[in-house]
């Protein structure tokens, strides 16, 4: 997640109250705030904040495994129901908001930033990984649940909720998917769509109004849609596609040029090529997206180039 001030954590504190006090808590609520308690330490010391705050109002109680208890109380006269509750917390939301000079708009960010990864469990025990220099704003609504990629790239495990659509837009495109899992990444030119499990529908944006029939998608299919040229679909070895959860880039036949862009993407030494000739070589294997130094390295050595240092840039020459 973003990395915000304490009063944003306060925030998100008082809402993850708000949420074990609903009537449609849930065990995947309960596993959402652990998820968020783990995620940094500052969230357990926001969450005792906010639990201290809700145990001075009257009859307020909260269980959830693993969280800060808060003391029972004897519920006076005037507090009946579970929904006076509700409203109490809503109200100490609202109040640790305005002391923080943050108003809440339902909506969260989740960011990495270059070479960093990163995996968040949303409320509803939807499951985001975040790519390198990836960012996402998740919105939840009654009717549905809705995710912008606004760069990079996302692994999605969604949970199943026939009621909320699980959507994702990204550029002109917008994902809808019941209960599955699928990659969406933004490039410079459009963007890509793998399905791993279950079944997604891939409407253009664009055209949606005019009746457009959306691109359905079944297992290891990959949409790959391009401004200026007409999407297309291909089976991709999925190993490769998801490689970066592991750590690793796998090149098949791909040109050095490709290979050398897709590795800038997680941070250490700028690899160049600037000969369009080295540029057109073919690469073959697995390499550690942490490490550029041995990709270039490896590179020359395989076909007998030479690495030039230039500050933080190692340029692939002959």
């Amino acid at each position: 997640m973003v990395t915000r001030p304490a009063q944003h954590a306060d925030a998100e504190a008082a809402a993850w109250i708000a949420r074990l006090q609903a009537d449609d808590r849930s065990s995947l609520t309960d596993a959402g705030l652990q998820e968020w308690l783990r995620a940094d330490p500052a969230h357990a010391d926001a969450f005792e904040r906010a639990t201290e705050l809700w145990a001075m109002l009257p009859g307020a109680a909260l269980c959830c495994d693993g969280a800060t208890p808060i003391r029972h109380r004897t519920v006076p006269r005037g507090w009946a129901t579970r929904r006076d509750f509700q409203a109490v917390a809503a109200s100490a939301l609202l109040l640790i908001a305005v002391g923080a000079g943050w108003w809440l708009d339902g909506a969260d960010a989740y960011a990495t930033r270059r070479g960093e990864q990163k995996v968040t469990t949303l409320e509803d025990g939807s499951r985001i990984a975040l790519n390198t220099d990836t960012e996402v704003e998740v919105r939840y609504a009654r009717d549905e649940r809705r995710v912008t990629l606004d760069r990079g790239e996302a692994m999605f495990d969604v949970a199943p909720n026939h009621a909320r659509p699980f959507l994702v837009t990204a550029g002109d495109k917008q994902v809808r998917a019941l209960g599955t899992s699928f990659i969406v990444r933004r490039t410079g030119s459009g963007v890509v769509v793998t399905l791993l499990e279950g079944k997604v529908s891939v409407t253009d944006r664009r055209t949606a109004r005019a009746g457009a029939t959306p691109t359905i998608l079944t297992p290891g299919e990959r949409l790959t849609a391009n401004v200026d040229a007409p999407s297309t679909i291909d089976q991709p070895a999925i190993d490769a596609v998801t490689a970066w959860r592991r750590g690793q880039a796998v090149f098949a036949d791909t040109p050095l040029s490709a290979a050398v862009a897709e590795l800038n993407r997680y941070g250490g030494p700028h690899i160049a090529v600037e000969d369009p000739h080295l540029a057109s070589l073919r690469v073959s294997g697995v390499f550690a997206t942490s490490d550029t130094t041995e990709f270039a390295a490896a590179i020359a050595a395989l076909h007998g180039l030479r690495i030039q240092k230039a500050g933080a840039e190692l340029r692939i020459v002959r």
